[in-house]
């Protein structure tokens, strides 16, 4: 339904990168356009509310996600883990590369592939494959910390969430409805 798709990136260090995409998500069905959210690095077991929701009602927006044991902590110490997921992104960005050139969905969110550029678990020419390849009219949502000067330069436009104050930083720990 959009005539014109841009390609839009959310990173820093602050909080609010994946709320962000998903408040443009929630504004983009709301409109009539066919949404996919893809999370990388947030498996099936990582109890995201967002996800909970969108998978309930109604609507038009998909919410998956890369089902692969991942845990922040330790992973990228195992380089078996690591090369497995290395795999895995790279399979579910072709697919998704194709779904954006045959306009399967109007936007897609691919939250975290930033962070995961930046760790080297994906390939920024498969990213810019799908930037490229896709449709005229597909909307293409980017987030997670560490954006490079190279992905920026594909982007129409880029936010930066800076982090000024944190809970975390008074030993706050995430808190269920509000940080996940």
């Amino acid at each position: 339904m959009l005539e014109k798709g841009l390609v839009e990136i959310y990173t820093g260090d602050g909080k609010g990168k994946t709320t962000a995409a998903f408040g443009l998500a929630l504004r983009a069905a709301g409109q009539g356009n066919r949404v996919l959210i893809y999370q990388f690095l947030k498996p099936e077991f990582v109890e995201c509310g967002e996800r909970f929701i969108l998978r309930k009602g109604p609507g038009s927006i998909k919410v998956d996600c890369l089902d692969q044991p991942w845990d922040m902590a330790v992973s990228f110490n195992d380089e078996k883990q690591v090369s497995r997921m290395r795999d895995a992104i790279r399979l579910v960005l072709r697919k998704i590369s194709e779904m954006a050139k045959d306009r399967a969905y109007d936007l897609f969110v691919l939250d975290e592939i930033v962070f995961c550029l930046s760790k080297g678990l994906a390939d920024i020419d498969d990213v810019r494959g799908i930037i490229r390849g896709r449709d005229s009219s597909v909307e293409i949502v980017l987030t997670g910390r560490g954006a490079t000067t190279e992905l920026m330069e594909l982007a129409d436009l880029v936010t930066e969430m800076k982090s000024i104050r944190h809970p975390f930083d008074k030993g706050i720990e995430a808190r269920r409805g509000i940080e996940y």
